[in-house]
């Protein structure tokens, strides 16, 4: 069984984090790993925090000579910015003025009458963002598993504010990495900054919509067997377990509730003698299973709710009403959840491809994976003899 764990405060000593499953005999290269951390903490709109952690990613357990062992794999991230606030952070020792005014939007309400915390920093601190920055080293492992599997990710920036970009026809890495935004459109990249520009000076914050896609899937990850092993579930699941994500998409998405079946559907025809597809509606998957068209996710992210200009709320403490604590934010975190979405498909990949393909080394997987293809290609020509 494959699974994952995180551990660490955004002002804790560290974050950490744990894949339990990989099988044995993956070579990782730790560069691509911090090359998708400073991706995650890049983007226009992003905060002062940026300016200070360096992530880079620590292993402690579970690779030797660069190869994955078969045993758990055990991570860390430095905070740097633990030093700037070890009195009110520290595990042993830290202690300081609580927080009592929570953020509409935030875990700070919810959370406290949860765990029963008087200081509304108990609970900030866990569910800050800053998390995901171990979620993304995570998810940069799992890609270099699911390449090894002839399975690539890519994802992009749609919207911002009211900025909608024209779809996209082709994924340009090139284009997407040059935009400040991660926008694959110039023209839309340049309205998108400057409306993060305006919402920063009027003390506001901005969401909007990012898209992750996902090539070279085989047939049938995924089941129709039981409501949980839906691989578009498992998809969806995985996107919503992020902080600002309020809608996912799948295919066409909400856009195929106004439309009859003729034009919802995505039709087989031959071509040349193969079964090909007259479209790709589905975004992939149908019956929860991967169909082998490219795997298309669509999710929508909220505006951050730590607001330079703030809120109404109450002073949990005092009883009164007062304005939502103010604490170092970002403007628009857009451009970075496309990278943690991209992460957390990419985590949510690898159980259902292990169950499939099973292995406890890269070869055992590989030669299950290369077997099951050649039953797949005779399956329908034995039919036919």
């Amino acid at each position: 069984m494959f699974r994952y764990l995180t551990a660490g405060e955004s002002h804790g000593p560290a974050l950490v984090g744990i894949l339990d499953g990989l099988p044995a005999g993956l070579r990782l290269d730790v560069e691509r790993i911090d090359e998708e951390l400073r991706k995650r903490q890049g983007g226009h709109g992003r905060g002062g925090r940026m300016k200070i952690e360096s992530d880079r990613i620590e292993f402690l357990a579970g690779l030797r000579g660069g190869f994955t062992l078969g045993s758990p794999l055990a991570v860390s991230i430095r905070n740097r910015d633990f030093e700037n606030v070890r009195e009110l952070m520290d595990p042993l020792t830290g202690a300081g003025k609580p927080l009592t005014n929570p953020r509409p939007g935030h875990a700070d309400y919810a959370g406290a009458l949860k765990y029963g915390h008087r200081d509304l920093r108990n609970v900030l601190e866990r569910a800050s963002a800053r998390e995901t920055a171990m979620r993304v080293a995570l998810g940069a492992i799992c890609a270099q598993f699911l390449e090894a599997l002839g399975i690539t990710t890519a994802s992009y920036v749609a919207q911002i504010g009211s900025v909608v970009a024209p779809e996209i026809e082709a994924i340009d890495r090139e284009r997407i990495e040059s935009s400040a935004v991660r926008c694959h459109d110039a023209a839309s990249s340049e309205r998108m900054i400057a409306l993060i520009d305006a919402a920063k000076a009027s003390g506001d914050t901005l969401g909007g919509r990012y898209a992750v896609v996902v090539e070279g899937m085989p047939v049938g990850i995924g089941s129709n067997r039981q409501p949980g092993n839906r691989l578009d579930g498992i998809l969806a699941g995985a996107l919503m377990s992020m902080q600002t994500v309020k809608a996912v998409e799948v295919g066409l998405g909400a856009e195929v509730a106004g439309r009859p079946g003729s034009q919802a559907h995505d039709t087989f025809e031959l071509r040349e003698g193969d079964v090909v597809r007259g479209s790709n509606r589905a975004g992939g998957i149908e019956g929860g299973m991967s169909n082998g068209q490219r795997i298309t996710l669509v999710a929508s992210v909220k505006p951050i709710p730590t607001l330079m200009r703030a809120l109404p709320s109450v002073d949990l403490h005092a009883g009164t009403e007062a304005p939502a604590s103010i604490v170092r934010s970002d403007v628009c975190v857009v451009p970075a959840a496309a990278i943690v979405g991209e992460a957390m498909v990419r985590l949510a990949l690898v159980e259902p491809l292990l169950e499939k393909y099973g292995g406890d080394s890269m070869e055992e997987t590989l030669e299950n994976l290369s077997r099951s293809r050649a039953r797949a290609a005779q399956l329908f020509a034995k039919e036919q003899v």
